[in-house]
């Protein structure tokens, strides 16, 4: 019996077409997984299917938005009329705004509520729905696997992303308090964990970190020096976690947030 093992599980990504989301999409696909894209823009799903159908033809897509319930139930009705199960949901949705991030020149009294609440929607409530929607789906079976996005903002306070860390921090809480209410209710067989990435450099993070010449900014260096391992990850460096959590070889692992950081959180600065 292969523990590692993820042959044939249906997979669902939020927030697929996204760097992080799509790189974990696209590793699930090659280690033999059906994979389904959720993401709120056709486009998106559509030219994320067709790239990723050279890996693969085990794949497939729909427009969801994980923020709103009535999208998601629908989207989850397709998906079990269709595949009939879901063993394993990635909540990779997930975001900020320039509004719930605070400008070198600003202070926190400066903060755009609406944003921050936006920020906290996508984030934490992009988890929270899908999980609530498709994790219904699991327990009715007693068996999947969630595995929700935090981030070393959770645990630390990083200046600036005050919205951001507020809904990440509350990322990891959630993690575990799932994680106790669907074993102790449903069983053993389902199991709630969250992956969270140091700094990787992604679509949104892009100009803040780096220059237009690639060197890093104020800001990228003061992470590398704070980064015993002196450099940001790489998307694929996420995949050896995330298929240890996907896999029987994790079935006695629940409630936990692993981090994926080059030493980051181990690190005093000192």
């Amino acid at each position: 019996m292969n523990l590692f093992d993820l042959k044939d599980k249906v997979a669902l990504v939020t927030g697929g077409g996204g760097v992080l989301g799509g790189s974990m999409a696209e590793y699930l696909l090659a280690n033999g997984a059906t994979v389904i894209i959720l993401h709120y823009k056709e486009k998106t799903v559509q030219e994320t299917v067709e790239r990723m159908s050279a890996i693969s033809n085990k794949v497939d897509g729909y427009v969801c938005n994980v923020v709103e319930e009535e999208s998601t139930q629908q989207t989850c009705d397709a998906i079990m009329e269709k595949y009939g199960r879901i063993d394993i949901l990635i909540n990779a949705a997930g975001g900020n705004m320039p509004g719930a991030t605070i400008g070198p020149d600003q202070s926190f009294f400066d903060i755009n509520m609406d944003d921050f609440k936006k920020v906290v929607d996508l984030n934490l409530f992009g988890s929270i729905i899908p999980s609530v929607i498709f994790g219904k789906e699991m327990a009715k079976n007693k068996k999947g696997i969630i595995i929700n996005i935090s981030s070393m903002a959770s645990e630390r306070a990083i200046t600036r992303v005050a919205g951001y860390s507020a809904s990440k921090a509350a990322i990891d809480n959630y993690t575990r308090w799932l994680a106790v209410e669907l074993a102790t209710k449903y069983g053993d067989g389902l199991r709630v964990n969250a992956i969270a990435p140091g700094f990787f450099i992604g679509n949104q993070n892009r100009k803040l970190l780096l220059n237009d010449d690639g060197s890093y900014t104020d800001r990228g260096n003061t992470i590398i020096k704070n980064t015993p391992m002196k450099r940001f990850g790489n998307a694929d460096e996420l995949h050896g976690a995330l298929h240890y959590l996907c896999s029987d070889a994790s079935k006695f692992v629940t409630g936990v947030v692993i981090p994926v950081d080059g030493g980051f959180s181990a690190f005093s600065g000192v």
